[in-house]
């Protein structure tokens, strides 16, 4: 009886438990959706929904290819090449990084691991559309100001997620070689990297994904990319000019998170 009664008291007490955080989640959503000023849906918000489809379904084939460097294959070349550059830049910087954020079991490293993850968190904080603003005013429009704002937001996201495989990764093999007399650089290039190297190769490709999809963007703001075009497009209302600018994004997209998926599963 004793023992129903010691359940009960756990099942009602679990209940509340999700009762009370059911409350905290309807508490924020009403804040948010309250929050959001809704002017209402303008009158040429029809017309333009069909001239952007129009556009998608009558696309401008001619701008496909016309050997003038600002073709739409040109420039999702020059999307790729930015996201690629900046991804393989950041995924070397973003090792030391992750390095001196991961935490181990030795308390005397927390600090430190504290501190690199405070940094990595700052460097987060700007969105790459910030990044590209800020060097464009550095170094100029163009695709480098691009590529160094992917490679520095980059770095963020990838120091975080290879500090994490760190801290979670065997570290059997580093234990049995320090055992064997081995010093910190041995046991760091024959067992810490090989253990790792497959979790960093596999989150980089995903980092690659989402860089191509901000490359695609970076240049509305004058970072290069196919991004500048589409701005222009829908400026001048070249809705034709849109769709297959669209439509080219969606193709190259598509295919690159097949091939980076398809990679992804081989290496983990």
């Amino acid at each position: 009886m004793k023992q129903l009664t010691v359940s009960q008291t756990s099942l009602r007490s679990k209940r509340y438990k999700w009762l009370f955080w059911l409350v905290i989640i309807a508490v924020i959503y009403i804040w948010g959706i309250t929050g959001v000023q809704f002017t209402g849906i303008k009158d040429s918000a029809g017309e333009v929904s069909r001239s952007i489809a129009y556009g998608i379904f009558h696309p401008d084939w001619k701008y496909v290819y016309d050997g003038s460097g600002e073709d739409l294959v040109s420039l999702i070349l020059q999307t790729i090449a930015m996201a690629f550059l900046g991804t393989f830049i950041s995924a070397i910087l973003s090792v030391p990084f992750a390095f001196w954020a991961a935490r181990t079991g030795k308390p005397r490293f927390h600090i430190r691991s504290t501190s690199g993850k405070l940094v990595l968190t700052l460097i987060r904080t700007f969105p790459e559309i910030v990044l590209a603003i800020m060097f464009i005013k550095s170094v100029g429009p163009g695709s480098f100001a691009g590529v160094l704002a992917v490679s520095i937001h980059s770095i963020g996201m990838l120091g975080k997620l290879f500090s994490e495989s760190i801290e979670n990764m065997d570290f059997g093999p580093s234990e049995a070689l320090m055992s064997s007399g081995g010093n910190r650089s041995q046991t760091l290039v024959f067992a810490t990297l090989p253990t790792v190297l497959p979790e960093f190769l596999s989150y980089t490709l995903y980092r690659f994904e989402i860089a191509v999809r901000s490359a695609s963007i970076l240049g509305m703001v004058g970072a290069g990319g196919i991004g500048t075009p589409l701005l222009f497009a829908i400026q001048t209302r070249t809705w034709s000019r849109v769709g297959i600018i669209l439509l080219g994004i969606i193709i190259m997209v598509t295919l690159i998170d097949f091939i980076s998926g398809t990679l992804r599963k081989r290496l983990v």
